[in-house]
């Protein structure tokens, strides 16, 4: 595939009528991580630009050595522009190597710039200014950064800025509940909200170049302090967790549940609570959904959570984790009736949850089918908070 040449002449009309082009998420860089941070920004609703520094996005390869989330940013963005084109008119452009005329609608909430450079970055408030090559300057509220920070190390007066740290998946410490983007490489790996987080420096990100979920992390990080006006490190974790999700960017790197299960969802967020852990074999973390739930491996994750799950554990002991079961545990710990909860459960197991296996009190649940009922029924990963250590706070 050739590399495509967006070219936005948002600036064009922008140069007569003011010195300053305001946005609120300003994103620097040409690599695939730039392009995924400015389209999550976009879409979880803020203004947002993206700064690149050549011809276009230099990520961009032969369609065979990308991932298909990757191929799907590109042939977003293009048909984000195609539409852009269709509706607006009257500068001239070249997009696909045809000239297309168009008028730029400074309000739109994503704004692309090509191949400018900037010469000059500082604080500007509680965000940031840069002065650009061709006589212009950008404002914004938060600054997603990933290209090289020379320029920004020299500006804040620093020597370096640390590198993103991603964890390996392990269970030794709770920090996997504070995820905001699972990685699968020679082995799983997630990124801890609070490992993108920069000390002492409020509404900057810095971000490897070429890791997408790194980037998609990075923009709804930056979207979520732009649109509640607040600063990077009161992060809502939740929040952004939340909005990945929407967009389906794993937050567990489980290698057995892809986007399209239809209970992807629940399992991912019962997967960040650690209520049902991942097996960890051969470099990859397996979620094992058609595997029978154990008492052994639920008790004391539902017991952090929940004070009732104690009493509850305390007078079943050593039971089988069967349907039946089931329904009582969540009915005394969410305060449910049981009777009810069995009428609900029948009607939505196979038409909601699309659970191949027939409704039957006495069957041993799967962790597929444990996941999706503590997930509706008790909601662990949406009312439980954490603290920064993954902690849960009760």
């Amino acid at each position: 595939m050739k590399k495509l040449f967006f070219v936005f002449a948002f600036l064009i009309p922008l140069i007569i009528r003011a010195q300053t082009i305001k946005t609120d998420v300003l994103v620097i860089g040409n690599g695939d991580a730039a392009l995924a941070a400015g389209m999550q920004s976009y879409k979880s609703g803020v203004r947002t630009l993206i700064l690149t520094q050549d011809q276009g996005f230099t990520g961009q390869k032969s369609g065979s050595t990308k991932s298909a989330e990757v191929q799907k940013l590109y042939k977003n963005l293009t048909i984000w522009e195609a539409k852009k084109l269709a509706q607006l008119g009257e500068t001239t452009s070249k997009v696909k190597g045809k000239e297309v005329k168009k008028k730029i609608d400074s309000t739109t909430y994503l704004n692309v710039i090509h191949n400018v450079q900037y010469t000059e970055i500082s604080r500007s408030g509680n965000g940031w200014e840069l002065k650009l090559a061709n006589g212009q300057s950008l404002k914004s509220k938060i600054l997603v950064l990933a290209d090289d920070p020379a320029k920004l190390l020299s500006a804040l007066k620093i020597k370096t800025l640390a590198s993103v740290e991603t964890e390996v998946l392990s269970y030794n410490k709770n920090l996997y509940r504070t995820t905001i983007a699972g990685i699968s490489a020679s082995e799983p790996r997630y990124l801890s909200l609070y490992n993108l987080l920069i000390p002492n420096q409020e509404n900057l990100l810095f971000i490897p170049p070429g890791n997408i979920e790194l980037g998609q992390a990075a923009g709804a990080t930056a979207a979520y302090a732009a649109f509640f006006e607040t600063k990077t490190s009161l992060s809502n974790l939740k929040r952004i967790q939340g909005e990945l999700l929407s967009y389906k960017l794993a937050l567990m790197p489980f290698e057995d549940i892809k986007a399209v299960d239809s209970n992807w969802l629940a399992i991912q967020k019962i997967g960040v609570t650690g209520i049902l852990k991942a097996e960890i074999k051969g470099g990859k973390a397996y979620f094992n959904p058609e595997v029978k739930v154990t008492y052994d491996e639920i008790k004391q994750p539902l017991k952090d959570y929940y004070y009732k799950a104690q009493i509850w554990f305390d007078d079943h002991q050593n039971i089988p984790i069967n349907l039946e079961n089931t329904i009582s545990l969540v009915s005394y710990v969410g305060n449910k009736s049981v009777e009810a909860t069995k009428t609900e459960l029948q009607k939505k197991w196979n038409k909601s949850y699309k659970f191949s296996s027939k409704y039957d009190l006495n069957k041993n649940l799967t962790r597929r089918e444990f996941s999706v009922i503590i997930n509706e029924y008790l909601k662990p990963f949406d009312d439980v908070n954490v603290d920064k250590t993954g902690r849960v706070i009760r």
